[in-house]
């Protein structure tokens, strides 16, 4: 019987990025005998390797009767080779998915259905549609406090949690809406030097032009496994990895990218996310950024006020002490907008040189020294004295050469070939930026995918502009996406306001 339900795999080199597709002909025998039609979840089998998959048909010549293809993802996940035989059968049914269907319906989240829901989501058994339906259920603030903390302890529960020989272990985030705010790169040096340990593991962008692992990888590699992490940090006192490179609360990866697809990013599951992967990192002194303004992702004072009581309530129920900072978040942080753009803002700041953002330094000056204050290794008052010294006589700079070169070696940020300046069309003052339309035309032109797209903000609020001098810069890996990225900003006005 188990030869009937058995293909022979042929390689069609189709990237569906990590969602797993098994491709069969709508007319083979195993669709015909199990009832197989396109969208199908199937079970597939490659050895003591498996996977779930969902069946799209082929109804040409692209593949035989006896032949079957997969997702490159999949093909990945299970090691295949053009030739393997795969077993494909039924799945069995997932009855997490009720709890789902409950919570859409007014049933909330308890730890047994936050933990059954998540572990089927870690085990990769969801389609993105099934994950899709689960970020909607919660979003639109549909989530009460006692529900944040069961799904945060089910993301806890469902990967790998690192421990350290001593304590404290302190962490740093943002919340993210800011282009340009990649402060992490200089708190973890300053923290580290000062003899701190930082294990920062980050991740890379949702829905702006660049995360914190993208901007890190321009400068040095970032996919580390959890033996290398350890070794980094034994040596230097920290890192900045990538997150989704291990099993730290992984299917927060997953969430993140159906996330990414919708655009859509709720509180709820924002504070769960970012406090899991805390803890899994084996934190237990946290600082995060939450940026305020019109256009930044928290736009309003109330909003950032129950925010910030949120992750401190959730971050206690689950042992963590937490400093949720509230900051301006109206204009982007730094000129970079991109991961290499960002990376240039980083060294300049880093090197203590003259052109250096001052806004970029002094944001990340206050982030570090409430971090130095919450260890307790610094009294209340003089963080900000003990984090300039810090960067200022060098031992920053030192110290993130060290952290590059443990996880493999910095390297040089590359420069867009296609670059296009957007002038202010009189003289004026900058009284106005669109965070959210700037980040756009950054992600327009190529960002964060293509490293060296992006944006250079060149126009802060009170700044004084003349007729035809540049408000910001538009770069381009090619000719194609600066002419997308050009249309958009033609359709629009006021991206960044100028009053006359």
């Amino acid at each position: 019987m188990d030869a009937v339900h058995r293909l022979t795999l042929k390689r069609l080199g189709v990237d569906t990025q990590q969602e797993f597709i098994v491709y069969m002909r709508s007319d083979c025998h195993i669709c015909k005998s199990e009832g197989f039609q396109a969208l199908t979840r199937i079970q597939v089998k490659l050895g003591h390797r498996q996977i779930i998959a969902t069946l799209n048909v082929i109804t040409g010549s692209l593949l035989d009767h006896t032949e079957a293809s997969l997702s490159e993802s999949a093909w990945q996940r299970l090691g295949a080779t053009e030739g393997n035989e795969i077993t494909l059968s039924h799945v069995s049914p997932i009855e997490s998915l009720s709890q789902i269907r409950a919570k859409i319906y007014g049933e909330p989240l308890n730890d047994c259905s936050a933990q059954a829901i998540i572990r089927d989501i870690a085990a990769e058994k969801y389609s993105h549609v099934h994950v899709a339906s689960f970020v909607t259920a919660c979003a639109n603030d549909n989530l009460t406090r006692d529900e944040i903390i069961a799904l945060t302890k089910a993301m806890i529960i469902a990967g790998e949690t690192l421990t350290w020989p001593k304590t404290p272990i302190m962490d740093k985030h943002c919340v993210g809406g800011l282009p340009g705010n990649r402060t992490t790169l200089l708190v973890v040096p300053i923290i580290a030097a000062f003899g701190l340990t930082i294990p920062k593991t980050s991740s890379r962008a949702i829905t702006s032009p660049a995360g914190t692992a993208d901007t890190m990888e321009t400068l040095a590699p970032v996919q580390l496994d959890i033996p290398t992490i350890r070794r980094v940090v034994e040596k230097e006192g920290g890192c900045i990895a990538w997150g989704g490179g291990i099993a730290l609360s992984p299917a927060d990866d997953i969430l993140i990218r159906v996330e990414r697809i919708l655009d859509l990013d709720s509180d709820g599951q924002l504070i769960a996310s970012i406090l899991s992967k805390k803890v899994a990192a084996g934190s237990t002194h946290v600082v995060i950024d939450i940026p305020v303004g019109p256009t930044a992702k928290v736009r309003s004072m109330a909003t950032a006020t129950q925010l910030q009581e949120n992750l401190v309530a959730v971050g206690s129920a689950i042992g963590l002490s937490v400093n949720a900072v509230i900051t301006d978040g109206s204009q982007p942080v730094g000129r970079g907008i991109g991961p290499a753009l960002e990376a240039r803002d980083i060294l300049a700041v880093l090197q203590n040189r003259s052109d250096a953002p001052r806004d970029l330094r002094e944001r990340a000056l206050a982030l570090a020294a409430a971090l130095l204050e919450l260890s307790g290794k610094v009294l209340t008052g003089s963080g900000y004295a003990a984090a300039s010294a810090i960067l200022d006589d060098g031992r920053a700079w030192r110290k993130f050469l060290a952290i590059c070169e443990a996880q493999g070696g910095l390297r040089e940020p590359q420069c867009a070939p296609y670059t296009h300046p957007i002038v202010a069309p009189y003289t004026g003052i900058i009284d106005s930026v669109d965070n959210r339309r700037l980040a756009r035309v950054a992600k327009l032109a190529g960002a964060p995918a293509v490293p060296t797209a992006g944006v250079v903000f060149h126009a802060p609020l009170g700044h004084t502009v003349e007729k035809g001098e540049p408000l910001y810069t538009v770069h381009a890996g090619a000719r194609g996406e600066l002419d997308y990225a050009l249309a958009y900003v033609a359709s629009q006005s006021g991206i960044i306001g100028v009053r006359s």
